[in-house]
């Protein structure tokens, strides 16, 4: 099998398999499976998930730095779960122990059930005002020397100071949600870099105009075969129609107050029996939440070339079944950006 690494002018990342389908005796070991694969095919990082369902990201993120020598963490950072200092003084002391850089996933949460079980009912757009400030304290802590003091709505420090300090090559990425107004705000605020779940192509273009916003980065699966027809065979086989599945997707919606599950649920029945690469089959049956584009070589290259034209610099992949998927990936991102190269 020849090997064709992802292109290096666009950020792709990678996701990890999540615990919760896998029995502890085989799961670190997958970690380590996905990891690998991942910094084979030259992704930048890989996503690890947090939510009350699943292992520790931190923990799951010290498998990936043992099993690869780039690869960086995308950690998903919940405030309900620690201090900003506390995930601060994490990345602070993977850098100073182990020389490697993260990125970090700054969620506010979209499983309303999580949040209440930890008796937080605090509301949608007011959990990114307590994200922006989570980040920024986050933020000054690792790149000052000097103590640290803050007073907030949500968060209050008064000369707190980070040690060991971290080395400037190594402040972490930041990556939060774009999907509602109040995400995009954040990602301003904080200069991080918002991501979204895509719609296609001619309505993305249609958004921007309409609201003059530059989305940066979308969460997408890719099921890519030399022909559309082998391509949609192995999508079809990996994800059937579950109705066990759908009545769960069903379920989450209610308990959910994310912008970006409504907007894909809305795509899905809008666009149900339209015939193109852009496919909600395994969003509607609950085996994941991102669409995914589907089809050969070259018509999902096509469609990655018009994300990339509209200003998209950074793709979160969906969890890789096998390093051949990853292969297969990376053979037509490489051919959109050669065209968008030229």
């Amino acid at each position: 099998m020849s090997q064709q690494s992802l292109p290096a002018q666009i950020d792709i990342f990678a996701t990890t398999p999540q615990s919760k389908d896998w029995d502890s005796g085989n799961y670190a070991q997958q970690v380590a499976d996905v990891a690998r694969w991942s910094e084979r095919y030259g992704c930048k990082g890989i996503l690890v998930y947090a939510d009350n369902g699943i292992c520790d990201p931190w923990l799951v993120s010290n498998i990936i730095l043992q099993n690869t020598t780039t690869l960086c963490p995308l950690v998903a950072i919940q405030p309900a779960y620690m201090h900003p200092y506390t995930a601060a003084k994490m990345i602070a002391s993977y850098g100073f122990l182990q020389n490697r850089r993260f990125f970090v996933n700054m969620v506010a949460g979209g499983f309303r059930n999580d949040l209440l079980a930890l008796n937080d009912s605090t509301p949608h757009d007011e959990r990114y005002v307590r994200l922006t400030e989570y980040t920024q304290i986050m933020s000054r802590l690792l790149e000052s020397p000097q103590g640290v003091s803050f007073d907030g709505k949500y968060y209050k420090v008064e000369n707190l100071k980070m040690t060991p300090a971290l080395p400037e090559h190594l402040f972490p990425g930041i990556l939060i949600s774009g999907s509602s107004e109040a995400g995009l705000q954040a990602a301003r605020d904080i200069g991080a870099t918002p991501i979204k779940y895509p719609q296609r192509i001619g309505d993305e273009a249609t958004v921007q105009q309409e609201t003059g916003e530059h989305p940066s980065g979308v969460r997408v699966g890719i099921i890519a075969r030399e022909t559309s027809e082998e391509a949609w065979q192995v999508a079809h086989e990996r994800f059937p129609t579950d109705r066990k599945g759908q009545i769960a997707h069903q379920l989450a919606m209610k308990t959910s107050d994310s912008q970006w599950h409504r907007q894909l649920s809305d795509m899905a029945r809008e666009d149900a029996d339209r015939d193109d690469p852009y496919w909600l089959g395994p969003f509607e049956n609950y085996r994941t939440f991102c669409p995914y584009l589907v089809g050969s070589y070259e018509r999902v290259a096509q469609e990655l070339r018009g994300y990339i034209s509209v200003g998209y610099q950074t793709f979160i992949l969906d969890i890789p079944p096998c390093e051949e998927e990853l292969r297969h990936t990376s053979i037509a991102f490489n051919e959109a950006t050669v065209v968008v190269s030229h």
